[in-house]
């Protein structure tokens, strides 16, 4: 069989469920000695990296709880790796991070200082070579790095590299920036010196952690794209993606890290680098509508006080005579509240969700997507039928889910269905780290919300207004980035860098 790849893709073969996988949005899986396609939908989250220095040791236990907090942001691979007494150890895979570690892994990974981090793949395949956290053994030593984000002029910066010599063994840009380090110790006198100019040259997201034999280095890119918090647990000083992870393993949050800010711990005490700090602040404004978890705050803002009021100016924006409020389980159910609370129409509870389905189902084609809302999700009918039912979701990237959903609500026997997005339409890709797919596979590029109504079943429609959307978080001490929703990126010239990337 001839299998024609487009430019960009990979191929592999995924044996935890024995298909092959092709990434750019596509898989593919062979039956019978017949191909078949499909493309999924819907949203997938980021990464998450969580570090841990603690002078009395037990840093993998702690690094696992605190990444089992940020699974929401990662289900392909994770991994943690460890320093004890200056030796580095580490343990990755791909899976959830329950069926990556037992019992006896974290015992022998004991140490001092431990970085991990849940993937979902942006740049580069999901493969266990791409799982984190990198380690680097050099002249200098021994390095470890786990990142969220995105790199803008990846394929760029790989030539230039690789042109000085470097030989790269993942596809992901995250052993850019490690080699990026690694190359800079050499010429300066520290490591968390190297981080710094070596983060000073790139331009992207890029929320990382840096272990050395003795330090816990944390940066935050000069752009804020991404979130970073630092927090403290006895003497032991943390840093996860969301704050809700550092509550999990019984720490306490201090702050965020501001953007281009470097902090490094040693023995126990942290300190400030704040010579890439610009003033400047864009934080994924979807880390609101959709990635971070409800019980997390991020730059001063409650996510569950910012995705319930999406729900209140959308039921402001978009009023409708209806008799019940349903969310999508699980991003879309904090907003319909929020419906509920300002129009009045009672909030009702109207899927159940079947929590062992993985959010990132495979679908290989129409038949089969189809089947996955099915087991995913079933409508309430003793709730539902003979309403008028108002469904609120966090977003339509595609059209084939929310299609899929409605109908399970009319089959239910609701006798109207009126569609709220607590978000605007999609009508750009991201550059920096979010799953969101070129322009081709956006549907809100190709048509209007009547058609997307008309394309779904809908019986009326409405997306977030990208005024509203100012007025999301109005407790955020921090800028947004709209690029996805507007076309327009803080960082110059990324047209085009990533417009394929899977």
């Amino acid at each position: 069989m001839i299998l024609p790849l487009v430019p960009g893709t990979v191929l592999c073969y995924d044996t935890s469920i024995r298909q092959w996988r092709l990434y750019q949005g596509t898989i593919v899986f062979f039956c019978g000695g017949i191909t078949m396609e499909g493309i999924q939908a819907g949203l997938h989250e980021e990464c998450g990296v969580f570090g841990i220095y603690d002078k009395a040791g037990g840093c993998a236990q702690t690094a696992y709880y605190g990444l089992y907090a940020l699974q929401h942001r990662g289900q392909e691979a994770c991994g943690i790796a460890v320093i004890n007494d200056r030796e580095q150890s580490f343990h990755k895979d791909v899976g959830l991070v329950s069926e990556v570690f037992s019992k006896d892994i974290l015992d022998r990974l004991n140490g001092t200082i431990a970085v991990g981090h849940v993937r979902y793949a942006t740049t580069g395949a999901g493969e266990r070579e791409n799982a984190q956290p990198l380690t680097i053994k050099y002249v200098k030593g021994t390095l470890a790095v786990v990142h969220n984000g995105n790199l803008v002029d990846v394929d760029g910066l790989r030539r230039e590299f690789e042109y000085r010599g470097a030989i790269f063994h993942t596809t992901s840009d995250s052993e850019l920036i490690a080699y990026a380090i690694a190359q800079d110790r050499l010429r300066c006198g520290s490591v968390e010196e190297a981080v710094v100019r070596a983060t000073a040259g790139l331009r992207g997201a890029f929320s990382l952690l840096v272990m050395s034999p003795q330090k816990l280095i944390a940066c935050r890119d000069p752009w804020g794209f991404r979130p970073l918090c630092m927090g403290r647990k006895g003497e032991a000083v943390l840093f996860a993606s969301e704050s809700c992870a550092i509550q999990a393993v019984g720490g306490r949050v201090e702050r965020e890290l501001d953007p281009g800010e470097v902090v490094v711990v040693q023995d126990g005490e942290a300190r400030s680098i704040r010579d890439n700090c610009r003033g400047e602040s864009h934080l994924c404004v979807f880390e609101y509508i959709y990635f971070a978890r409800p019980d997390s705050v991020i730059a001063g803002q409650s996510v569950h006080r910012a995705r319930v009021n999406a729900g209140r100016l959308l039921a402001r924006q978009a009023p409708v005579e209806a008799d019940l409020v349903v969310g999508v389980p699980d991003s879309g159910l904090d907003a319909a509240r929020g419906f509920s609370l300002e129009s009045g129409i009672p909030n009702g509870m109207g899927f159940v969700k079947n929590r062992y389905v993985g959010r990132t189902f495979i679908t290989p084609d129409q038949v089969s997507r189809e089947q996955a809302v099915r087991i995913k999700l079933s409508a309430l009918a003793s709730e539902v039928a003979g309403k008028r039912v108002v469904l609120v979701d966090d977003s339509i990237v595609r059209g084939t889910t929310c299609r899929q959903i409605i109908n399970l609500l009319r089959e239910a026997g609701a006798r109207e269905v009126h569609m709220r997005v607590s978000a605007p339409p999609f009508i750009a890709p991201c550059y920096f780290g979010t799953d969101i797919p070129d322009r081709k596979k956006l549907i809100a590029c190709h048509h209007s919300a009547e058609e997307i109504r008309d394309m779904a079943g809908a019986d009326s429609l409405a997306f977030l207004s990208l005024e509203n959307l100012q007025r999301l978080a109005p407790d955020a001490r921090c800028g947004f980035c709209q690029g996805c929703f507007t076309g327009t990126y803080p960082i110059e010239n990324v047209e085009g860098k990533l417009e394929d990337t899977p």
